[in-house]
């Protein structure tokens, strides 16, 4: 039997098409593969290197903070968790809240979802229909009987002065049933679509006045990827709880599950009835943490603004020039770019290869014409500018 015959079949992400296996090292956002090539990330990875692949600083305090202690069990911790735990409650207005951390975004907002659910005694959490929660669990499954599903698209364009019970679809929301609101300001299952600050304001207060709570999924929009820290200040509003994950361990594989002080209280100073192995631990805690201060002390979320300015006003002139956009949907560094294509997304999907092909590694949903950017808040205004140069001659250049 050959190397090859005896290597193992890795189960890959369900229809993405993997077009680099190659990959040997990568710096910031550049990747480069066995035979030297190198490519620009636009993607941050999964969405989750919000400063670069190997920043120095989150390498040294992998390696310091393991030669210390990386895992703790359940009887014995390290400060270090409640450090890094206070400084991120503090972020987000939490002085004197709580939280947990985890694994991952997914575990962060199921979490979330079962802290909300233990402490009101309304049968229904209510979120929108383009939302996307997780891998498993109750926020994955969305079952009727226990989730309203709104479809918030109908009111997007509504000129109205405030949403009601006039309006036929506020009407069928059952608000007296709901006791939480699942928010999540953006990603929309990853098409990047925001919706209007009145709809979500106006649900806010009425879920909120009826002693429900507002729970935030920040694992795709916080961290500074939306301009802002967190997506939900784009909307004004106060949450309850927030789920934070992806970008807040830059590629480290460590989420947090944040509750207000008024939560706390609720659950009457008891941990909600769930372990695992790796909860807590000192070195996913040190991580969140250096990845906080390095934004702060390197001004990064006011640099995301200026790279967003680039980046959106570079697609725009794309957009003008070629005819081949549909639509450019954005905030920050999170950008959806949606092609005008066939129902089988075919030409996105070429775009996608000859992109890769000249360097650029992009975002691409399966089966629907939108290429996803979402690059690290240190990427080189340069690189942006290249990319922009080769996204218009490959939409200029490619066939229908």
């Amino acid at each position: 039997m050959t190397a090859k015959e005896r290597a193992a079949k890795i189960l890959w992400y369900p229809c993405h098409e993997l077009i680099l296996r190659d990959i040997v090292r990568a710096e910031n956002c550049r990747l480069y593969d066995s035979r030297g090539n190198e490519y620009v990330d636009l993607g941050s990875g999964v969405w989750c290197t919000s400063i670069g692949h190997g920043h120095p600083r989150i390498l040294r305090v992998i390696a310091e903070q393991s030669a210390r202690i990386g895992h703790t069990g359940f009887n014995y911790s390290s400060e270090i968790v409640e450090e890094s735990a206070g400084e991120i409650l503090a972020l987000l207005g939490f002085e004197g809240g709580g939280g947990v951390f985890l694994c991952s975004g997914s575990e962060a907002v199921e979490y979330g979802v079962r802290v909300a659910q233990s402490v009101t005694d309304r049968p229904l959490l209510m979120t929108m229909t383009d939302s996307y929660f997780g891998a498993y669990g109750s926020a994955s499954r969305r079952e009727q009987e226990e989730w309203f599903c709104f479809d918030w698209m109908a009111g997007a364009r509504c000129s109205d002065s405030g949403c009601h019970e006039g309006c036929e679809h506020w009407a069928r929301i059952p608000f007296d049933r709901i006791g939480g609101f699942v928010f999540e300001p953006g990603s929309s299952s990853g098409l990047v679509q925001f919706p209007p600050e009145k709809l979500i304001r106006s649900l806010v207060d009425v879920v909120k006045s009826n002693g429900g709570l507002i729970i935030v999924n920040e694992v795709t929009t916080g961290v500074g990827q939306t301009g802002t820290w967190f997506g939900y200040q784009h909307y004004g509003i106060t949450p309850d709880v927030v789920a934070l994950g992806k970008g807040i361990g830059n590629g480290y594989p460590v989420s947090l599950a944040a509750f207000s002080p008024g939560v706390m209280e609720r659950l009457g100073g008891e941990p909600l009835k769930y372990a695992q192995s790796h909860q807590n631990d000192p070195l996913g805690a040190a991580v969140a943490l250096e990845v906080v201060r390095v934004i702060r002390e390197e001004g990064l979320i006011e640099r995301c603004g200026e790279l967003a300015t680039l980046l959106a006003t570079g697609l725009e002139e794309v957009k003008t020039r070629t005819d081949r956009i549909k639509e450019i949907r954005a905030r920050g560094l999170m950008v959806a770019v949606e092609l005008i294509d066939d129902p089988q997304a075919s030409f996105t999907a070429r775009v996608h290869r000859e992109l890769v092909r000249r360097g650029f590694v992009v975002g691409r949903r399966p089966g629907v014409s939108v290429l996803r950017l979402d690059p690290s808040l240190t990427i080189d205004p340069e690189d942006i500018e290249r990319f922009l140069k080769t996204l218009g001659d490959v939409l200029t250049e490619s066939p229908s």
